[in-house]
């Protein structure tokens, strides 16, 4: 069995550069010399009298901001529709010479976005790679989903591209807040189509209630500097009845009930954040065709089973270590069945309803409540 990445060109719309790539960046070079007016349309101070530097009328400059934004949505849907209009052995045909699980996986993904998945569901392209990480040296995409081992994959792509000599070695901190990984929303729209049409593209995913409860007890059940004052303070004054003012003053304390009833408020104090967000969201996975997706519940084998197809001369295994609160039990299906239980059965059906695109996407089983 082989284990070298086959990318088979698909497709033209897939693999080619194209003349819309190339005006694309004629048209940023062009935003670039305005750039410091966008911001003045946008948030409507731009007036009939303001002089462009180089000459330009606000009809002349209004005129290429539109070309502008045309060039990028030709990209997005040239780049994108083919998820949608090909035939599913068509976009299989594209991935790693994998195992049948990885085939299975990959199937039933595609199975799901041919039946459920329309165009007008597609999101910026900001927004659609803002997640997404670029490992350059060994062409590889990843796609971050918290607590489904991405610290852990952060560590690989390091030491993969060079910046460790293994991920034993390298600290949260520098691992979350070293910015030494780049991600693909700071590249070019031009280079964000190359690397998405050439590169490895992974994508880990976790069971939506274990990776809830898992979430909660990491930003909650510990001190935390920014969610307890960011999220628990709110949470606490909305849903707590006779708040103590020192609860009030810290946000410590919320409890899984209080957690919950902030999820599924259509009206939340305060807004959605990367740990809790459904996958669907985070990585688009109608829109990307990932090319190899593991699963955390089999995250060590998946992992290493990955590093072989991409065939690293480096003597890399995936780290198995817990990277916070290493004395905590870890979130199992056990776990999560006692905080289930902190919740009404309508609240737990609600989950369910929240994390469904999950649970369908990804094929796993409705819980028992």
């Amino acid at each position: 069995q082989s284990y070298k990445i086959q990318q088979v060109q698909s497709d033209k719309a897939w693999s080619q550069p194209t003349k819309i790539a190339g005006k694309l960046h004629q048209s940023f070079k062009t935003a670039a010399a305005v750039s410091f007016r966008v911001e003045e349309f946008s948030n409507g101070t731009a007036t009939k009298s303001t002089v462009h530097p180089f000459g330009e009328g606000d009809d002349l400059l209004e005129k290429r901001l539109s070309q502008q934004r045309k060039m990028r949505n030709l990209l997005l849907k040239k780049l994108f529709e083919p998820l949608i209009s090909l035939p599913v052995d068509h976009l299989l045909n594209r991935s790693l010479a994998t195992d049948d699980v990885q085939q299975r996986r990959k199937r039933s993904l595609a199975d799901f976005c041919k039946k459920y998945h329309f165009s007008k569901h597609r999101t910026s392209l900001i927004r659609l790679v803002s997640r997404v990480y670029v490992e350059d040296k060994h062409k590889i995409l990843y796609c971050e989903v918290p607590k489904a081992g991405c610290s852990n994959w952060k560590r690989v792509l390091m030491v993969l591209n060079g910046l460790a000599l293994s991920p034993h070695n390298i600290s949260h901190d520098f691992v979350h807040y070293g910015k030494h990984l780049r991600r693909l929303d700071s590249y070019s729209l031009q280079d964000t189509y190359e690397f998405l049409n050439t590169f490895t593209k992974v994508l880990f995913v976790r069971d939506p209630m274990e990776r809830l409860v898992s979430a909660f007890r990491d930003k909650f059940e510990h001190p935390n500097i920014y969610y307890h004052p960011v999220f628990g303070k709110a949470i606490l004054k909305k849903y707590r009845t006779n708040a103590s003012a020192e609860a009030l003053s810290t946000g410590a304390g919320v409890s899984f009930s209080e957690f919950v009833r902030y999820l599924l408020d259509p009206e939340k104090p305060v807004g959605m954040d990367i740990h809790w967000e459904p996958i669907s969201r985070l990585c688009s996975p109608c829109l990307i065709n990932y090319d190899f997706i593991g699963k955390f519940e089999n995250l060590e084998n998946d992992a290493n089973y990955f590093l072989k197809l991409i065939d690293t001369p480096l003597p890399l295994q995936f780290p198995t270590f817990k990277d916070r609160h290493s004395t905590d039990e870890r979130t199992t299906s056990a776990v999560v069945k006692q905080y289930l239980l902190q919740i009404s059965p309508l609240e737990r059906q609600q989950i369910y309803n929240f994390y469904y695109l999950d649970y369908l996407m990804f094929n796993y089983s409705k819980p028992h409540f």
